[in-house]
């Protein structure tokens, strides 16, 4: 197909999520959870792998936008003949996922055309498909089934459901989606008004919530609700991106699966979630994080299931054509059986920062960090894989290290002061400084005046920009200075920042990506810190204008195409949003609260 990223809008549930195209076609489903297999995959292959349209004919204009406050999307459309609105929501769960359309006539009379088709396993099973009465429609193929609501008349024809009706002003016509494990009842009759209204109080209790932030306001509380439709709520887990294998490159293989849990988001989004006063999503996140990564910590994933999964084998659906035939198509994700020396970082450093944000700490959480760090102290110096999860081997990266340093940095700065813990902290001091002084050292290149991506070479990364962020070095020192003037020449092309120059650097794939929108971010709170405020509200006004018509982000932008790239939408690029927002408005935000929670002098 030859749609873009940014023609999707999201729909969800806090347990699921669909994507609705700006044509008035729902092209990705997975139920009954995010990781779920889809029912419908056109966005990764072709209709017959599954879409559900309602289109209104003879369109003259379209233009879309979710209700203040909510998730809730409404379409409007003129045509020939008059005008009309579609609303498409999932409302909160009670046991079972609901998705509803409602379609209301404005104007005239529009005629409506609508095709169902539901495709099992992702886009692969066709099911039964029976009338059950004249309202009421049941897709049942394995374990899965479909009911579908409506007044409109469907018929069946060359394996898809088919209708059309005209609506008038004043009219509307419902049409709700149920999904139930096969040998459930039959679902009860779903009031679609009344549903839309308990949708709206419940994004509206949540996103009322949000504090001012200055001229950002409106799309920091866009970011939020996102970030809270990407959340599933039975464990608080934080999925990176309701989709898989939207490409980094048109037509490239840096395709990979985002309906996980990455532990390296932990911080990010705790300070997101935090810095607006968000304390109860905080505290979800954080319950789930340490449920996930509860047991020896030598056998800590990178990643995990919302639930706390840890077997995410990934493979390949080559049924699926990928989308704009980028491909392979992969499901689950080989990354969580990576080595990443920098998640242990990541974890303590947000278990320290939920701390200073008046969290209760978990009751064994002194326990686990004691014997982490006890797993780290023999680890660090060994090679990984690093931040961007390459798959051209094992190397000394300097963000993977900066963050072992955190590790015992954080420690130093919260651990309790028992006997016990202050000859720990001698310890862990110790290992600190070695740590430090080693960065320091070896990933410096005086050539170049900056510090580079891996000890020895002289390839540069975005990644570097965290050390200021994380406090390894106060922003004014040369050696920062000097890192982020080598970025900003090497790295921001058309004024975004690459992850690092993969025609440069061997990553175990074929060279070419988008750029990083989380790393334009994060140059922007480095450009904070160091003073140039100016410039760093210029690069985030950049940022935001990259949002789609709904606020929306991917997780890269390529300004070449003029259109986004990767999973959609991305929490790790609305996160940045929130917390660059926070930093420019509040000049001492959360970039400059991680640098004061340092141990170091």
């Amino acid at each position: 197909m030859d749609a873009s990223i940014a023609d999707y809008a999201m729909i969800g549930d806090c347990e699921t999520a669909a994507l609705v195209h700006r044509s008035g076609s729902i092209d990705w489903l997975c139920l009954p959870r995010f990781d779920s297999d889809a029912c419908f995959a056109r966005l990764l292959g072709d209709r017959d792998n599954g879409h559900w349209a309602i289109c209104a004919r003879e369109v003259i204009e379209t233009s879309r936008a979710y209700r203040e406050g909510t998730l809730v999307l409404v379409t409007d459309l003129v045509t020939k003949t008059g005008a009309a609105r579609v609303i498409d929501f999932m409302s909160p769960r009670d046991q079972h996922a609901d998705l509803i359309r409602i379609v209301e006539g404005v104007e005239g009379c529009v005629t409506f055309d609508v095709e169902l088709v539901i495709r099992f396993d992702y886009g692969r099973t066709i099911p039964w498909v029976t009338h059950l009465d004249p309202t009421t429609l049941m897709a049942v193929a394995g374990p899965n089934t479909l009911f579908l609501q409506t007044p409109i008349h469907l018929h069946g024809q060359d394996m898809r459901t088919l209708g059309d009706f005209a609506i008038k002003a004043g009219e509307r016509v419902p049409f709700a989606l149920t999904h139930r494990v096969s040998l459930s009842e039959r679902p009860p009759k779903v009031e679609a008004l009344m549903a839309l209204a308990s949708t709206e109080r419940y994004w509206r209790d949540f996103s009322d919530r949000c504090p001012n932030v200055g001229p950002w306001t409106e799309q920091v509380k866009r970011s939020l609700i996102t970030l809270k439709a990407l959340t599933y709520a039975p464990t608080g887990g934080m999925v990176a991106a309701a989709t898989t294998s939207l490409p980094e490159k048109i037509g490239g293989t840096r395709n990979w699966d985002y309906r996980f849990c990455w532990l390296r988001d932990a911080t990010f989004t705790l300070q997101a979630f935090m810095g607006l006063g968000y304390f109860e999503e905080a505290g979800a996140w954080l319950d789930w994080l340490m449920r996930a990564i509860a047991g020896d910590p030598a056998q800590m994933q990178i990643m995990y299931g919302v639930s706390g999964e840890r077997r995410l084998a990934e493979w390949e659906a080559p049924w699926l054509a990928g989308f704009r035939d980028s491909q392979p198509v992969r499901i689950g994700n080989a990354a969580a059986e990576q080595m990443q020396l920098d998640v242990r970082g990541e974890v303590i450093d947000a278990m320290a920062r939920a701390v200073r944000g008046g969290i209760a700490p978990h009751p064994r959480s002194a326990e686990w960090r004691r014997a982490t760090l006890d797993h780290l102290a023999q680890v660090w110096r060994e090679p990984d894989e690093g931040i961007w999860e390459m798959r051209a081997g094992r190397q000394h990266f300097t963000h993977s290290k900066v963050m072992a340093w955190v590790a015992f940095d954080r420690a130093l700065a919260h651990a309790p002061q028992s006997d016990r813990d202050r000859e720990d902290q001698a310890r862990w001091r110790i290992i600190a400084d070695e740590i430090h002084a080693e960065i320091c050292q070896r990933a410096w290149d005086p050539a170049q005046n900056a510090f580079t991506q891996v000890y020895g070479q002289p390839w540069l990364d975005a990644s570097l920009l965290q050390m200021a962020l994380v406090g390894f070095l106060p922003p004014g020192d040369p050696r920062i200075l000097g890192t982020i003037a080598a970025i900003e020449k090497r790295l921001v092309r058309d004024g975004l920042t690459l992850r690092y120059e993969t025609d440069v650097v061997a990553d175990g794939l074929p060279p070419g990506e988008g750029r990083f929108l989380a790393c334009s971010f994060w140059l922007a709170d480095n450009l904070v810190l160091t003073g140039r405020h100016k410039e760093a509200c210029a690069l985030f006004e950049r940022l935001l204008a990259l949002c789609n018509d709904v606020g929306l982000l991917a997780e890269q932008y390529d300004p070449e195409l003029g259109e986004m790239l990767g999973n959609f939408p991305q929490a790790f690029s609305h996160v940045g949003l929130i917390n660059t927002a926070v930093n420019l408005a509040r000049g001492m935000g959360p970039a400059a609260e991680r640098t004061a929670a340092s141990s170091s002098p």
